[in-house]
């Protein structure tokens, strides 16, 4: 398995968080889509439940967010109550 610090792109105060949440490596679903998520490529993925597709996307939404605005700037569609759930985690 690959540490999310070998991304190099994720700040350190967001690899502390990941580490305190548990996620101290990537599932392979994740190691293959966020280079190309955090590169800002289209990406689409297709994977079980519980893969780690909802972290992937996550983690590129949150490298493209400007704190200091205030304002829309991410929306997330969920097509089903059990992605709803994972996504609003």
């Amino acid at each position: 398995m690959t540490a999310f610090s070998t991304l190099n792109v994720l700040p350190p105060a967001q690899l502390t968080n990941l580490n305190e949440l548990g996620y101290l490596t990537m599932t392979p679903v994740q190691a293959a889509a966020l280079p190309a998520i955090l590169a800002g490529k289209d990406v689409r993925v297709q994977a079980k439940t519980g893969s780690g597709k909802t972290a992937a996307f996550g983690l590129g939404l949150l490298q493209q967010i400007d704190a200091s605005l205030f304002q829309t700037q991410a929306l997330v569609l969920c097509p089903t109550r059990e992605l709803g759930g994972s996504g609003g985690r």
